[in-house]
């Protein structure tokens, strides 16, 4: 088994590449929704499972895991879809 993610800076580049992963395998469910502000309930699916990924790499001693992986899917993924027309921009 592999060790367990303890650097913050590593696990926080994990995060973003999940859900790098995540926004590239599925572009019309990030367009769609974006554009009608309901992003997070259109894509639960796949957050969740990326953070499931995500928590099984990274030591659960680690603090603000979840804060991470939050930060990361608005630093990914919603500020990169800043181009598509949207009423919460």
């Amino acid at each position: 088994m592999a060790r367990l993610v303890e650097n913050p800076d590593l696990a926080f580049r994990l995060a973003r590449a999940i859900i790098s992963d995540i926004a590239l395998y599925n572009p019309e469910k990030v367009v769609e929704g974006i554009k009608n502000d309901s992003i997070f309930t259109l894509m639960t699916d796949e957050l969740d499972e990326g953070r499931q990924h995500f928590f099984s790499r990274v030591s659960p001693d680690m603090e603000n895991r979840e804060h991470m992986y939050e930060r990361a899917i608005v630093d990914v993924m919603i500020k990169q879809a800043g181009k598509i027309e949207s009423s919460i921009w």
